[in-house]
């Protein structure tokens, strides 16, 4: 008898590569999502760990925060060949100090010396050693404790997978957006599926857009051998080229005005001589901002002032902010380097780079793009339960749970809440540590791995209904607390960084008070089940008895 077989639709074709893509690396990818969501506060964590800076409070008076800053590098770096002023913005309440001591200029990195400077005095604050938010942002897109090219393959080939995920979850799913308006609670399986369609559409365009230009930004490690060929491997040769060869020249084309020879005569007081030249780059760029002060032979004869835009004007010329240049001791404007002009191709990585990291986002637009990463990791999430929901019935109809189904279960425990904990920890330890501890840095990131680890042994030694509730609990807790625990430790709280106007501190508050929320969300809804679960059925009502015949 012969048997024809009906051939696989792409329907079909579809929800198999949709599930496998998913469950093979989802565990990463939700890793991946959730510490990439964190870092659209990278800055704002690095601050809300360093509590020595919380008493750096910006005056708003631009003029006033240079003047102080100036008059504090001559008592901090007398000496130095240059200074560099990082002014405050938005998401950074201190002056970033850098210097050049005489005789260091062929030391690189290492020949640069940096420091924290208050706002308002110009007084130098020592932070605490940690990694605060860079280490968050590293481990998104390389890992821990893995050589850098071996970890950027790793995550690439998930973030393909991920790109896998989403086109054959849309194309599998064909009311996808229609069943986006329907959400059936309490329907088992149906309302997983139903909650997996719903985050994944709601931010579907951020999807596509975070997981494609993650590819683009790992393009030099997954697809290096252009450039080596072309090249012959001299890396340092590409950069070069690809950002323009260093930024503009020094200005050669661009319109120069009062150009005279450099003064001879005694240094000027820099603290004076910056007002006109900051109130001549408020007339050049009006609506802009001055983002950097440099000032190059500091005290002594021939000194130059440059003042740098914040920013830039555009999202094609990420870094090629326009600048000013003064002689010091005359307040003259000598020239107006022109930004390196930008190829095509720049100008599209430019933007590329821009939307993934959120460079160019204000306060409103960066909590949009939080929510809408904290969408896709509860997508990646969702879809982890999923897999797992969908094989309850094989397991009733076995009378067993087959090892791999109990796998599964028990890593996405670990991964979904024993990851946030683990991140909680992390912040709990930057408080608890010792500021003055030896190796302190490295002690944060051991007790985020530590803290990780306990909850995947507590998940294999509890049931998985347990493991989920206690888990979910305790991420809660950690997170709730953290506002508390932020000025009990030197930090400025919640109610008093509002009032001061330091609104990135508050914002690390609120972010920990909105993780709290979801996680207490997700311990009452499966406290919820469990007892509805555990209730006794009521017994059914009894008949009437027949009447008795004499």
């Amino acid at each position: 008898m012969r048997i024809d077989h009906k051939p696989e639709g792409i329907r079909q074709s579809m929800s198999w590569l949709h599930t496998w893509t998913g469950i093979v690396l989802g565990w990463l990818l939700y890793v991946i999502f959730f510490t990439g969501t964190l870092s659209y506060f990278q800055d704002e964590i690095s601050l809300w760990m360093k509590p020595e800076l919380h008493r750096s409070v910006p005056t708003g008076d631009v003029d006033q925060t240079v003047q102080a800053t100036l008059a504090g590098m001559h008592t901090l770096a007398p000496n130095a060949t240059a200074w560099t002023l990082n002014l405050p913005t938005e998401r950074r309440t201190t002056v970033a100090a850098s210097w050049r001591e005489p005789g260091s200029e062929n030391a690189g990195r290492a020949g640069t010396k940096r420091a924290e400077l208050d706002a308002a005095t110009g007084e130098q604050i020592t932070p605490r050693e940690t990694r605060g938010g860079g280490f968050l942002y590293r481990f998104h897109f390389e890992l821990h404790s893995m050589p850098r090219a071996v970890s950027r393959w790793i995550v690439g080939i998930a973030t393909m997978f991920m790109l896998v995920a989403i086109i054959s979850g849309v194309i599998t799913h064909k009311k996808i957006f229609t069943d986006f308006f329907t959400f059936r609670p309490r329907k088992g399986q149906r309302s997983w599926l139903d909650a997996h369609n719903v985050t994944a559409v709601l931010a579907l365009p951020f999807h596509v857009m975070i997981t494609f230009s993650g590819l683009l930004l790992l393009m030099g490690t997954l697809m290096a051998w252009p450039v080596d060929a072309v090249y012959q491997g001299d890396r340092q040769a590409y950069n070069a080229e690809r950002r323009g060869g260093g930024g503009g020249g020094g200005g050669d084309g661009a319109p120069r005005r009062g150009t005279r020879p450099m003064a001879d005569a005694q240094p000027v007081d820099l603290a004076v001589a910056i007002v006109p030249m900051l109130a001549e780059a408020k007339a050049q760029w009006p609506g802009r901002a001055v983002g950097t002060v440099t000032v190059n032979k500091p005290g002594k004869p021939g000194a130059t002032i440059e003042l740098r835009e914040h920013g830039s004007e555009s999202l094609l010329s990420r870094g090629a902010a326009r600048r000013l240049r003064f002689d010091a001791a005359t307040g003259t404007l000598r020239e107006q380097p022109a930004p390196a002009p930008q190829s095509a191709a720049n100008a599209i990585y430019n933007v590329v780079v821009v939307a993934h990291l959120g460079d160019f986002a204000g306060p409103t637009v960066r909590w949009l793009l939080f929510l809408s990463g904290v969408a896709g990791t509860a997508m990646v999430g969702t879809g982890l339960v999923l897999w797992v929901v969908k094989r309850l019935p094989e397991r009733r109809k076995l009378g067993r749970t087959p090892w791999g189904h109990h796998l599964v279960e028990k890593s996405n425990i670990a991964v979904i809440t024993g990851l946030a904990m683990a991140t909680a920890g992390y912040f709990w330890l930057n408080r608890l540590l010792p500021a003055d501890m030896a190796g302190r840095t490295g002690w944060e990131i051991n007790g985020f791995f530590i803290v990780w680890l306990a909850s995947l042994v507590h998940a294999v030694l509890r049931p998985a209904r347990a493991a989920w509730i206690e888990q979910s609990i305790g991420a809660a807790v950690l997170f709730a607390l953290l506002p508390l625990l932020n000025p009990l430790t030197g930090g400025h709280g919640l109610v008093s960084s509002l009032v001061l106007g330091q609104l990135s501190i508050a914002g690390v508050d609120l972010a920990m008070l909105a993780l709290a929320s979801i996680f207490a969300t997700i311990a009452a809804h499966l406290i919820g089940k469990a007892r509805k679960t555990a209730a006794p059925a009521r017994p059914a009502p009894a008949a009437p008895s027949a009447p008795v015949t004499p």
